[in-house]
């Protein structure tokens, strides 16, 4: 039998009832993600008892349900599409498919929500719903890095964040991928509850008030097409040539082109310069020697290319958004 999920049960509506009591709704819809609708539960609708007030909850159905979410488990929603216009905040916890255009009496919903002065939410995958409603467009926004190539592709106008954990563009918030939620949803109750409120539900979730970095570092960036001969052939030859100081015009020799060419090639298979191709094989070698070993920064920067720790200290933070000892201390695997 599978599991039903249902609204979490709100509080009784009393004459002490806080007047100002802020209403937040979340989408619920058929192959619903589930790990992003919990953590939109567990942050908006636990009951907080300790607290003078807190949300009013609500679920609102796509669908008639109950709805069959990830891993088995039906939700059954209390209300439909119309209960998100009364809301203050409106949650979408990721969305079933990117490439699914959702029903245009979502997007309509949304569109009129937001006219009403609603603050608009996406976790992950959710941004797709809101992308689609265009009020995305020329906005700052982010979402999970496997879907930037496709958010950007299909909806170029939304200026994508790629490498951060949440967006913040005052009434649409978007996240990158599913625990960023986490990190939105508790921004969220800071603003709202203030910092010692947000530290206290932190608290009671065992997580990070504040992570530090973005999802950068979390990213294996990829280098480009594999399957160009010329490339694989670049790529085994600068390998073993890391720690050595590598120039373009030696790259160019080896791929039998001129610099020009291959600065041309380049850009068209990697997207980048050769130069900025080599640092970004050099981070990931560094990646790789802090995760494993217990050299010390100066001995990654030179097992890498990079000549000091200070130069790799200025990479590292560019791209992963941690310093090398930072991102040691979170990823380092045990002997």
């Amino acid at each position: 039998m599978p599991i039903i999920v249902k609204n979490v049960p709100r509080r009784s509506k009393t004459a002490s009832r806080p007047l100002s009591l802020h209403r937040v709704a979340t989408l619920a819809y058929k192959g619903l993600c589930t790990f992003e609708f919990g953590i939109v539960v567990e942050l908006f609708g636990l009951p907080r008892p300790e607290l003078d007030h807190w949300y009013d909850f609500e679920v609102c159905g796509l669908e008639k349900g109950p709805l069959q979410a990830t891993g088995g488990i039906s939700v059954l929603p209390k209300k439909g599409l119309e209960g998100l216009m009364h809301a203050d905040t409106i949650l979408i916890p990721g969305w079933r498919d990117p490439d699914e255009l959702p029903p245009q009496r979502l997007i309509r919903t949304l569109i009129a929500a937001h006219r009403k002065g609603v603050r608009l939410v996406s976790i992950c995958s959710g941004i797709f719903v809101l992308a689609a409603t265009g009020l995305l467009n020329g906005r700052r926004a982010t979402t999970h890095w496997k879907y930037v190539d496709k958010l950007r592709s299909a909806f170029p106008l939304i200026q994508l964040q790629p490498d951060v954990l949440y967006v913040d563009d005052g009434d649409i918030l978007t996240s990158a991928g599913s625990a960023a939620g986490i990190d939105l949803c508790l921004h969220i109750i800071r603003n709202d509850f203030g910092t010692l409120i947000a530290n206290k539900v932190a608290r009671r979730l065992v997580v990070s008030p504040h992570r530090e970095g973005g999802q950068a570092q979390f990213i294996d960036k990829p280098i480009g097409d594999q399957t160009s001969p010329w490339l694989a052939h670049l790529l085994e030859w600068v390998q073993v040539r890391l720690h050595n100081s590598i120039t373009v015009e030696q790259l160019a020799s080896q791929a039998r082109m001129s610099k020009r060419t291959l600065s041309r090639r380049f850009a068209e298979t990697t997207g980048s310069s050769p130069l900025d191709w080599i640092t970004t094989l050099r981070v990931r070698r560094a990646k790789d020697l802090l995760e494993t070993s217990a050299l010390s920064v100066e001995e990654v920067a030179d097992r890498c290319g990079f000549g000091s720790a200070p130069t790799l200290r200025h990479h590292f933070r560019t791209r992963v958004k941690l310093t090398p000892n930072s991102y040691r201390a979170r990823f380092q695997r045990s002997a």
